[in-house]
């Protein structure tokens, strides 16, 4: 990473972005490939399987909102370090677990402290980096997560078949390590303000209003909704989640602040954001399992299967940041998902037989393409669109937006393709309501998202001149007034 437009001090900024980010999104996505061998050797049935993806998921998705706030309360840097460092000794211990109930345990605690990463990691960048230099640092960070995320269960599938599954947690370790040392190069958070507190009532509420629907969208195709399990953490997830915003309204020093969602682009961005990351996670997944259920692919095979779309992210990520910076981000952020959904759309021509070369790959190329025009302007435009004080919480909102919109993709997934197996009739279905998930959310983006980019260049000039003290002034800020 040698490129002249940014200092040495921002490179480190974006290095351990990457690092931090990287990690946690390795970690959801590669475990999955895993769990046959996790349950040959320390035992435990489907439910603990279940359990190993589910306590991450769980604790991620709750306490997402509380680390945002965290981030924004206590120091980028900070909050960044005690998250590499849990991070990374939750998957050691995750790698040398003994029984499969301490796997689950620190799987839970793992997702504590992933949550502290990702919303730290972006807000980093947006400190470190001038408005018009965001879009192209974001499109390098989107670029190398996107490869976790989505090239995760090839790895998986290597790791497991050559070593052991020990190693999809232990290999966590390397960048983690590599984070932690480079972080200690970071600029030092500035000292805490003597205001600056956590919202103990709002944190209460946001994780009981986060965690338990989230635990009913896991646990409902086990339990059915019948189950008093499910209604009671449903009522009361509903309630805590309603009191949350009724706090959050009231306290004057709330954990999220509510005027953010005046900002236009913030708002409309995270509906954009809803329905884009709900036809990912539905496409995907449907991809995945017809793939192996009923196509003959090895979980290897499956996903390596993927690999040209992350090929296609690398490559065009930070070119689009760049153009975003130019042309704007609406444009984008329209046309992004209408691409993206037709890869989906292609994969209605793939039949029983699932041919790699003719079927698969081009719809796959183009989904890729589709993502790679999407994502870098869609996380710019959001976390642009507020005050630089609240980069965490907003960088935490939009993440947990797009998880909830993956966890109710997969469910409503269970339910048209059945949870056994998905045949060629359903998966047609599935990905065809992908397809239509991502034109929704790009025609909200194309009518909703206000283009700033081309605007205020005087103000842009000031705040890259004051970057020592953004909070002071930061082109920003006029959005998210509107």
């Amino acid at each position: 990473m040698t490129a002249t437009w940014m200092t040495a001090p921002q490179r480190t900024v974006l290095v351990v972005a990457i690092l931090a980010s990287f990690a946690a999104f390795l970690d959801g996505s590669a475990v999955n490939v895993a769990l046959p061998a996790i349950s040959a050797e320390l035992g435990g049935g489907l439910s603990s399987q279940q359990w190993v993806v589910d306590a991450y998921l769980l604790s991620l998705g709750a306490f997402i909102l509380l680390a945002g706030s965290l981030s924004d309360a206590f120091g980028r840097k900070r909050v960044l370090l005690t998250g590499l460092i849990g991070f990374g000794l939750t998957s050691v211990a995750c790698a040398i677990a003994p029984t499969v109930e301490t796997l689950i345990l620190m799987r839970g605690l793992k997702g504590v402290f992933g949550a502290l990463l990702v919303p730290s990691s972006l807000a980093l960048i947006l400190d470190a980096f001038s408005t018009e230099k965001q879009g192209r640092a974001i499109g390098i960070w989107t670029a190398f997560t996107s490869i976790a995320s989505i090239a995760g269960p090839a790895l998986g599938g290597v790791l497991v078949d050559a070593l052991s599954w020990r190693w999809v947690f232990g290999i966590n370790v390397l960048p983690i390590a590599l984070g932690v040392v480079l972080a200690h190069w970071l600029e030092q958070d500035p000292p805490r303000s003597s205001a600056a507190h956590v919202d103990v009532v709002g944190a209460l509420l946001g994780v009981a209003g986060l965690g338990l629907p989230v635990f009913v969208l896991i646990e409902q195709p086990r339990f059915g909704w019948e189950s008093p399990i499910i209604i009671g953490a449903l009522v009361v997830g509903v309630i805590s989640l309603i009191g949350f915003i009724a706090w959050e309204l009231r306290t004057s020093q709330p954990m999220l602040p509510m005027g953010i969602f005046r900002a236009r682009n913030f708002s409309v961005g995270n509906v954009a954001t809803f329905f884009v990351y709900a036809g990912l996670s539905l496409g995907t997944f449907a991809l995945a399992v017809f793939l192996q259920q009923s196509a003959g692919y090895s979980a290897t095979m499956t996903g390596l299967a993927m690999i040209p779309s992350s090929l296609v992210l690398i490559g065009l990520s930070a070119y689009i940041g760049r153009l975003s910076g130019r042309v704007g981000t609406r444009l984008l952020m329209g046309a992004g998902p209408v691409i993206a959904g037709g890869g989906f759309a292609l994969m209605l021509a793939i039949t029983d037989e699932a041919d790699y070369l003719t079927q698969v790959l081009p719809a796959v190329i183009v989904f890729g393409l589709g993502m790679a025009v999407t994502v870098a302007p869609l996380t710019a435009t959001i976390l642009g669109a507020v005050e630089p004080a609240h980069a965490g919480i907003a960088s935490a909102t939009n993440n947990a937006v797009s998880r909830i919109a993956g966890l109710i993709a997969v469910a409503l997934a269970a339910s048209l393709g059945g949870s056994v197996s998905i045949d060629l009739d359903s998966f047609h279905r599935l990905v065809a309501s992908s397809a239509i998930a991502m034109l929704i959310g790009g025609a909200i983006s194309g009518v909703g998202i206000r283009d700033t980019a081309r605007r205020a260049v005087r103000p842009r000039v000031r705040a890259a001149a004051v970057r020592t003290a953004p909070e002071q002034a930061d082109p920003r800020t006029a959005d998210s007034r509107r």
